[in-house]
């Protein structure tokens, strides 16, 4: 091992050994757990039967060792730490595009407003040949190989050479990489003359500046309500959570305050300059709102600024600071928790370790929780009062005011056969090349006009046929899957157990038991209209999804969300929640 992996590895427990707790050094100190790895350094060295991968050594150790302290204390490899850490940045290296990779071909889905490809003309549904003299066209095509490829250092080039719907020959591009903004507001618009919509993706460094312009704007077409939406929001900088929340909550208020063992309370207050203090507010939450959308949310409710509908957030109430490590390595240690400024703990809990803290939405699932409120109980010793006495509770992640239901009703077999395919997205793309130049879909006004939802859907159930995947038989495979499990029970008729010399001859004689046939012809009607009311919610839900997607294919990613706006559940309980909130 040279000195530099020894370095590292040393560092590393030594570190595990001072962020124990107090009572443990009753027991131990930092010396005795250096010497045990240094013993098994030595034994590897002297010992072991070829020359170990001693950087990889080095990572595990300190990766497995972060794990052991909580669910989101990481660590960050050098060559990691750039692409970890641009989603929550300002702005990134690059040419500045999004893109899917359907059939092995990369596709151009959005470019980026004020992004260099912008500036050389590139167009959405632009299909990459070849980047630089490197063919992109090949099996196996994936997004490390386009992030290798496009990003890159500010001022150097890179020339793209790309197919176009409607154009014979490849169009040739040499782009100039620059500063790519990031944007973490995805749209915003007017839901009807009074009532505006904001949806923040991230909490990243413009965040503060774009909801506020993004206010600005609804403000002067009329806004006078506003539904914030923070669902899918998986968070991102304190301060900029206290700057999203400060244009919320007026006067010189607490908006979370954050302390830990070896780190004092620290409180975090809004400075009265916010832009929308006064005004009914909805904010939008479900199970993945995460970190800052808790502040965000958390604030809001407890100070009664709002009402939050949704479901109960995801719960990571943990305070991580940067540490460098000597080669460019990162680790994100937790220092503090999250309090609202009620005092509730936005962490949930994680004792039975990472593996358990990571299916715990999984297990709100399946307890029911998603789909009904009452089954998430909470102790009266997690009771707390907001500024107008209301009772809210504590013990992980923010319980809505409003609770919204996941939609499972509209999940039928043949979707999640279809999802998992990939089957919407690769469809919706092909269909917008092909209609790139029609004069129909010229602008989003014209496409909302002219769009035949029914015409799509049937060429859509053929594609996906193409592809082998077909409506099932919905009563034949329940049927069958009932009739096996009754069949494998002891079943009584009126007199006596039923007898068989093999399965066959018991299927003949439950058949003929007069209440096994009246279950099943009252199992049948259940499960018809069962099936007739989730196939009925899938093609509504799917047609909707196509339409929206085949939108952000043409238009631009804001544009799913304006389609998706008339049946997305939880945005309409938003709307009819903030217009019956008074001025």
């Amino acid at each position: 091992m040279n000195r530099t992996h020894r370095i590292l590895l040393a560092a590393a427990f030594i570190s595990a050994a001072s962020l124990q707790p107090a009572a443990s050094f009753a027991q131990t100190d930092s010396s005795s757990h250096f010497r045990r790895i240094e013993q098994v350094n030595k034994y590897i060295e002297e010992n072991y039967v070829e020359d170990p991968d001693y950087l990889k050594i080095t990572e595990k150790a300190v990766s497995s060792m972060l794990a052991e302290l909580d669910p989101h204390s990481i660590y960050i490899p050098a060559r990691d730490v750039q692409r970890t850490n641009e989603g929550l940045q300002a702005n990134f290296e690059g040419v500045g595009i999004a893109f899917q990779i359907v059939d092995d071909t990369i596709s151009v889905t959005e470019v980026i407003v004020g992004g260099p490809s912008e500036k050389v003309g590139l167009q959405i549904g632009d299909k990459l040949l070849k980047v630089d003299d490197t063919v992109a066209t090949f099996k196996g095509v994936n997004n490390r190989f386009v992030f290798n490829h496009l990003r890159g250092k500010k001022g150097t080039e890179v020339r793209l050479s790309v197919k176009r719907q409607g154009v014979a020959e490849p169009l040739q591009f040499t782009i100039v990489r620059d500063k790519v903004p990031i944007y973490s507001v995805d749209t915003y618009f007017m839901i009807d003359d009074e009532v505006g919509y904001i949806r923040l993706s991230r909490f990243a460094r413009t965040s503060v500046s774009e909801v506020r312009n993004a206010i600005s704007k609804l403000k002067r077409q009329g806004m006078k309500r506003l539904v914030f939406d923070l669902r899918g929001n998986s968070g991102g900088y304190l301060d900029i959570a206290c700057g999203v929340a400060n244009e919320f909550i007026g006067g010189h208020r607490l908006l979370v305050y954050t302390e830990g063992q070896k780190s004092k309370r620290q409180n975090f207050n809004s400075n009265r300059y916010g832009t929308y203090t006064s005004g009914p507010l909805v904010v939008l939450i479900d199970e993945f709102s995460a970190s800052a959308s808790e502040i965000v949310s958390g604030a809001v409710q407890d100070w009664d600024r709002g009402t939050l509908v949704g479901r109960r957030t995801f719960g990571k109430g943990l305070v991580q600071r940067m540490f460098e490590i000597y080669d460019g390595a990162q680790i994100r240690l937790t220092t503090a928790r999250y309090y609202t400024p009620s005092g509730r703990c936005i962490q949930k809990p994680y004792d039975d370790g990472t593996e358990a803290y990571h299916r715990e939405l999984q297990r709100r699932y399946d307890q029911g929780e998603l789909v009904h409120p009452d089954s998430t109980g909470y102790p009266d010793s997690l009771k707390f009062q907001t500024s107008e006495g209301r009772t809210v509770y504590g013990g992980g992640g923010i319980m809505p005011d409003i609770f919204v239901p996941m939609d499972t009703i509209r999940l039928s077999d043949y979707f999640l056969s279809l999802r998992s395919a990939g089957t919407f997205n690769t469809y919706a793309l092909n269909y917008a090349d092909n209609h790139r130049a029609d004069t129909l879909y010229s602008d989003f006004d014209r496409f909302l006009q002219h769009y035949d939802s029914a015409a799509v859907m049937r060429d859509f159930i053929d594609y996906a046929a193409s592809k082998n995947i077909v409506r099932s038989d919905v009563k034949g495979e329940w049927v069958a899957s009932w009739m096996n499990e009754m069949a494998r029970k002891t079943i009584s008729d009126t007199t006596a157990t039923i007898h068989a010399t093999d399965y066959e001859e018991y299927l003949d004689k439950l058949l003929q038991d007069s209440r096994f046939r009246e279950s099943l012809t009252e199992k049948a009607r259940s499960e018809d209209r069962r099936s007739a009311l989730i196939n009925r919610h899938s093609d509504i839900y799917m047609g909707y999804m196509l339409k929206a997607l085949i939108a952000r294919n043409l238009f631009g990613i804001e544009y799913y969300y304006r389609v998706m706006r008339d049946y997305d559940r939880g945005l309409q309980e938003g709307i009819k929640a903030v217009k019956q909130i008074d001025d």
